[in-house]
């Protein structure tokens, strides 16, 4: 038996020393080399020669074409690996690129002639554009390295930031008899704002707790520090009695001592079964409630400053009441102040807007609100509607 197993693998490393079965393995090396440097590049972890090597390929292909057919194929047609190049190498790797670049220039030149002989041929101002697009391309490629995020996985995280925000402004779900909705319009028309919202069930889902956020500044400029501050606000509600929460948020803030570090907020706690609730505020824009007896809309202005101004803080709550029929409107000032508009005028204006929907049922309201008041405010604007139906609570 032991023979048998010993002559079994004499015989299998005979094969495998036969010279396909060598080649299948450098074969398979190859590839699997190939294939792990490809999905390092890509994730911007591995080196940039595969893309090198491909820029560098296509120069003298573009030089050869140009040659044999300069009218469809321009000297200025270089540009194109040399704008790649500054989208997808180092700074390093792209000035071997841009040597190419300058060589196959220099034989186009030489092989299609001076250019006032030949329309076609590599003029001056061929040669500064492929100049300024080999400059262009350096800034960007020096400035991509500075930051250590290739331009590939840029977009991407700038996406991941966007939901993340989305995802921590998201309301949970209320039970039978409420109504929730937040509608949320960055500065500009981008993407990012510097208003947020963070909320939670507390209290065996009896409490909810919602937090509206202003932070200074407005758009891409607010966006990273509302991020930061989110997931902050976010592990501290909840984690605090409601009296506590904005005076470790004004710490919190303090803390990081950035230079322009204040925000603005406002604190929700509503009991769910009650209707009762608490309204905290930091410096930020009064609530407006509905009274449905009454059809009147009245200010709820807390008292407080803003957030990360001093220490030792403190911020008094206003309560109130929210009946069958009543509605809570919570808002940033970018929503109901500009620069030609005061916040008295900018809240009456919301309010009459907000009249509109009191027969109808403010479903949908928020969005259209903000649309027939501050459509083309550049400004953060963020507005959050909390109702309770006039059905009594199963």
């Amino acid at each position: 038996m032991a023979v048998r197993r010993e002559r079994h693998g004499r015989e299998q490393r005979a094969e495998a020393d036969t010279l396909p079965a060598r080649l299948k393995m450098r074969m398979h090396r190859v590839r699997t080399a190939v294939r792990k440097s490809g999905v390092d590049y890509f994730r911007g972890d591995g080196s940039d020669w595969i893309a090198l090597v491909g820029l560098l390929f296509t120069v003298p292909v573009i030089a050869c074409f140009t040659i044999l057919d300069p009218v469809w194929c321009s000297p200025a047609v270089l540009v194109l690996p040399i704008v790649a190049g500054g989208l997808l190498l180092r700074p390093a790797s792209l000035l071997g690129l841009y040597a190419a670049a300058a060589v196959a220039l220099i034989v186009e030149s030489v092989q299609l002639g001076p250019y006032a002989e030949n329309i076609a041929a590599v003029t001056p101002g061929t040669v500064l554009t492929v100049a300024a697009c080999g400059f262009f391309g350096l800034l960007i490629a020096q400035f991509r390295s500075r930051v250590g995020v290739p331009w590939r996985r840029g977009g991407t995280m700038l996406f991941d930031l966007r939901e993340r925000i989305r995802t921590q402004s998201r309301l949970p779900k209320l039970p039978q008899g409420w109504h929730r909705e937040m509608a949320l319009r960055p500065a500009g028309g981008q993407s990012f704002s510097g208003d947020f919202v963070v909320a939670a069930r507390t209290n065996n889902g009896r409490t909810l707790e919602v937090v509206l956020t202003d932070v200074s500044g407005k758009g891409m400029d607010a966006a990273s520090r509302a991020l930061l501050l989110a997931g902050a606000f976010s592990g501290l509600l909840g984690s605090l009695p409601p009296h506590a929460f904005l005076p470790a948020a004004n710490g919190y803030l303090l803390r990081q001592d950035w230079d322009e570090g204040f925000a603005t907020s406002i604190h929700l706690v509503l009991d769910l079964e009650s209707g009762d609730y608490e309204l905290y505020s930091a410096g930020h824009p009064p609530g407006l409630q509905l009274n449905a007896g009454t059809g009147r809309w009245e200010e709820k202005a807390a008292e407080g400053p803003l957030l990360g101004v001093y220490d030792g803080a403190e911020f008094d709550a206003i309560k109130g009441t929210l009946r069958p029929g009543d509605v809570l409107m919570l808002f940033t000032d970018g929503l109901v102040e500009t620069a030609d508009r005061d916040i008295s005028e900018g809240i009456d204006r919301l309010t009459g807007e907000a009249d509109r929907y009191v027969t109808g049922g403010f479903h949908g309201a928020a969005w259209h609100l903000i649309e027939a008041v501050a459509k083309d405010v550049n400004d953060d604007r963020a507005l959050l509607l909390i109702c309770r139906d006039n059905a009594p609570l199963g």
